[in-house]
C-alpha cells in the first residue's frame, strides 16, 4: 500500500535510519525525528524534523506536520532511546539515570499519545509499535537503567493496547534483536566491571550474528499489516535473521 505513512522517531541514525531506508525501498511516506534533524533517504516522500521526544508540545505539533503534510499516519514506531549509563546501581549518577528514563519512557509515552490522539481524530486504526528489547524480560547486570526502562515501555503498551482496542489501534512492543549500531559499539568498548557481560556481546561481533535493520523494518511491516504475521500477544520479538532459512 503505497499511500501508507510511518512515523519513525530517533531516525538520524542507527537502526532508525536503516529502517527510513527499507520503508522509502517499499514506497511508504516518511514522518522522520530526532534530536538532530534526520536526513530523508533518496527519492523519498518525507517530512523530517529535530525534537526532544520528552517534549510533549514539540511531539504534537510534528505529528500534526506529518499529517498535514503526507496524509494521516498509519504506522508510528517509537524507536528513540539511550543505553547508558552502563555501570552497576551503586556507581550511577541520579541524573543520568533520570535522563534515560526520560527519553526512553517519558519519550515513548508521549509519541504514543500523540499517535493515539491523531488516530482517535480519524476514527481509529493504526499501528503503534515500541521498540523494546530483551532486557525488559531479565535483569542485566550494569544495565539497571535501560532494563527498567524497557520493562516499563512492555507494560506500558499493554495497557495502552487494553485501552485502545475498542478503536481498534493496535499496540505492540517489539524487541528487534541485536542490529550493529552505535549502541552495540558503545556495549563492546564497555569494561568487565560496568558490564560483566561483555563479551558476550564481543562474539557476536566476532560471528556477525545481527538483525540488519531493514530485516527488521520488513518485520516490524509485517506484524503492523499482515494479519497471518500479527503476533499473539503485545510483546513480541523479531526472529533472528540469520537463522532464517
Amino acid at each position: 500500500m503505497p499511500e501508507q505513512v510511518v512515523v519513525i522517531t530517533g531516525a538520524s541514525r542507527g537502526i532508525g535510519a536503516g529502517m527510513a531506508e527499507q520503508f522509502a525501498a517499499m514506497g511508504l511516506k516518511l514522518g522522520l525525528c530526532a534530536r538532530h534533524q534526520p536526513t530523508p533517504p533518496a527519492a523519498s516522500t518525507a517530512h523530517c524534523a529535530a525534537l526532544d521526544v520528552t517534549d510533549a508540545a514539540a511531539v504534537d505539533a510534528f505529528a500534526d506536520a506529518v499529517a498535514r503534510e503526507l496524509g494521516p499516519i498509519d504506522l508510528w514506531i517509537n524507536n528513540a532511546g539511550i543505553l547508558e549509563p552502563i555501570a552497576p546501581a551503586r556507581e550511577i549518577d541520579p541524573v543520568a539515570f533520570q535522563q534515560l528514563l526520560n527519553i526512553n519512557v517519558l519519550g515513548v509515552f508521549n509519541g504514543s499519545r500523540s499517535f493515539i490522539r491523531h488516530r482517535r481524530q480519524h476514527g481509529g486504526g493504526g499501528v503503534l509499535i515500541n521498540i523494546s528489547s530483551g532486557a525488559a524480560l531479565r535483569g542485566v547486570a550494569g544495565w539497571s537503567a535501560y532494563c527498567a526502562s524497557k520493562a516499563a515501555v512492555d507494560r506500558f503498551s499493554e495497557a495502552l493496547a487494553l485501552e485502545e482496542l475498542e478503536a481498534g489501534i493496535r499496540v505492540l512492543a517489539v524487541a528487534p534483536g541485536v542490529v550493529d549500531t552505535e549502541m552495540q559499539a558503545t556495549i563492546r568498548a564497555s569494561s568487565e566491571d560496568n558490564f560483566p557481560g561483555v563479551e558476550r556481546f564481543r562474539q557476536m561481533k566476532a560471528s556477525n550474528q545481527f538483525n540488519s535493520a531493514g530485516f527488521v523494518a520488513r518485520e516490524l511491516y509485517a506484524m503492523a499489516f499482515d494479519p497471518a504475521r500479527h503476533p499473539d500477544t503485545v510483546v513480541a520479538r523479531v526472529a533472528n535473521e540469520w537463522e532464517q532459512g
